[in-house]
């Protein structure tokens, strides 16, 4: 049994997928999902699924959901239940292979060893690695209550975090020409986050434009201006005046 959530929420058996329609019942899933080998209490999971405001009868229901969501997920050749009813609340057991976003982590977590290392090329193919498992948005964007929220904000962090890195690694091995497009679709996608800027007006730069790379600065601030009214980062500023300058460092 696969788990998926680096997209929309599925279970593969094998190669063949399969997803839950019952909007309270997926919540119930990605919440136990997000907590997996851990207990999540009745008051949390209610929380999770009506708010502050649960029906009268939200204890009977949630034992309703919890018994199709083990309907849901049961195999044939399986003796017990991965969701596991404890005292005070139920938990998702899962091997350690069993869940994408954790080989997700633990490929990112390579990447980052590699990178410190200086072992660049390796980085790269542990984060290409990481992020080849997404899908599309986590849970295929779904919003519930703190606990799935939590997790989904968390693991789209760590998405942009890995390609950060990725990019910090192809410009140092040199990949400035391979990357500009990835980058340019970053920025589109992220239109905040500085680092994809410094590094798209680094790789532009290093590919003979430098006009392109100082209209990627303007572009830049722009943005921040019109959406935070701030001014870009030091290390935006300082990247656009080396470019200005033309300073020789910036070749490597």
């Amino acid at each position: 049994m696969r788990y998926e959530v680096l997209g929309s929420l599925r279970v593969l058996d094998g190669d063949i997928p399969s997803e839950i329609s019952a909007r309270k019942i997926e919540k119930l899933f990605a919440a136990l999902l997000a907590c997996a080998d851990r207990v999540v209490s009745f008051e949390a999971l209610m929380a999770e699924l009506w708010g502050e405001e649960p029906p009268r009868r939200a204890m009977a229901c949630l034992q309703v959901y919890v018994s199709q969501l083990r309907k849901f997920l049961r195999r044939p050749d399986d003796t017990e239940s991965p969701v596991v009813t404890r005292p005070s609340g139920y938990l998702l057991r899962l091997n350690d292979d069993e869940l994408d976003a954790r080989l997700f982590l633990r490929r990112m977590g390579q990447g980052r060893v590699f990178a410190k290392e200086k072992r660049h090329r390796e980085a790269c193919s542990a984060f290409e690695a990481a992020l080849s498992l997404w899908r599309g948005p986590v849970m295929g964007g779904m919003r519930s209550g703190p606990i799935v929220d939590g997790f989904v904000t968390g693991l789209t962090e760590a998405k942009l975090e890995s390609a950060a890195m990725l990019g910090e690694s192809q410009l140092v091995l040199g990949m400035h020409r391979e990357i500009v497009g990835r980058l340019y679709s970053l920025i589109a996608e992220n239109p905040l986050r500085e680092v994809f800027y410094r590094q798209l007006m680094l790789a532009l730069y290093r590919s003979e434009r430098q006009g392109d790379a100082l209209k990627v600065y303007q572009a830049a601030r722009k943005t921040l201006n019109d959406e935070l009214g701030v001014e870009p980062c030091r290390s935006l500023r300082e990247l656009h005046q080396s470019i200005l300058d033309a300073e020789d460092r910036l070749a490597s």
